[in-house]
């Protein structure tokens, strides 16, 4: 398989806290990876050093052959890293429709503003269309973002990232404000949609059904270290995993995180 995205030797402090310690991790094209930890493991630190949010201590990230530590976060998602966000990032007062033309309309016009590149030979127009069918968002098409479920508003946070057609896609706790009962359908679509357009993914998540479910790896964090990496059953299985993350102290064995 062909690394798409290099983590070397990754550190970050702020002052006297260690929030990622010698991280090291080569993701392959087209992978499904997990990223589990409690709240402050370094997580999302490291999706935020990888998307240029934050600036590592030291260490370097290579997407390709390019180092793109130095690279502003409008530069890397430009190079087909995006991102969606735990709370999700939408301009409430436009509608779904117009949201989705934002994203669409900066890729096809390189930059210009979404007004401008919305009156291109139609474009943005049928792009933005195939997005609404894909996300099963067609009848909110006209509504305010703004007044969506939460659900509704998770699809649309990560329909946009997916609009701009990238090569890797960070998502930062997917299903956190779901419900149970939506949860698994909003994965089924998104994996649906990624898959259809080659894309690797990296997501942070709590839930460890959904994880255990739709990842192919997991990177389980604990104080700014790596402390397993592997199979959703191996990882959830492991005694420090168990006793740092899940919360389940027993010994491994193919238990209720076993994989499915």
């Amino acid at each position: 398989m062909t690394v798409v995205l290099e983590a070397k030797g990754l550190n970050k402090s702020f002052g006297a806290v260690t929030a990622a310690a010698d991280i090291n991790v080569a993701v392959e094209r087209d992978s499904v990876v997990g990223l589990i930890g409690s709240n402050g493991a370094g997580k999302t630190t490291f999706i935020n050093m990888v998307t240029g949010y934050l600036k590592p201590s030291s260490g370097s990230i290579v997407f390709g052959e390019r180092d793109i530590t130095p690279l502003a976060p409008r530069q890397i998602t430009r190079l087909g890293i995006c991102r969606s966000f735990q709370i999700p990032q939408l301009f409430n007062t436009l509608s779904v429709y117009e949201n989705l033309l934002v994203g669409v309309g900066i890729v096809a016009s390189g930059g210009k503003k979404w007004a401008d590149a919305s009156r291109l030979a139609g474009t943005p127009v049928e792009a933005v269309g195939s997005i609404l069918e894909r996300f099963n968002l067609t009848a909110y098409r006209d509504k305010p973002a703004g007044v969506l479920p939460e659900g509704v508003r998770k699809l649309l946070d990560i329909a946009m990232a997916m609009a701009v057609k990238p090569k890797i896609l960070l998502l930062d706790e997917p299903t956190s404000g779901v419900s149970a009962d939506e949860k698994f359908g909003l994965m089924d679509m998104v994996m649906q949609a990624v898959r259809a357009q080659q894309v690797t993914v990296l997501f942070v998540e709590h839930d460890m059904d959904i994880v255990n479910r739709y990842t192919h790896r997991v990177l389980a964090f604990y104080e700014g270290r790596i402390i397993a990496d592997g199979e959703p059953g191996v990882v959830l299985d492991d005694p420090e995993v168990r006793k740092f993350v899940t919360g389940d102290a027993r010994a491994g064995g193919g238990g209720k995180h076993a994989a499915h």
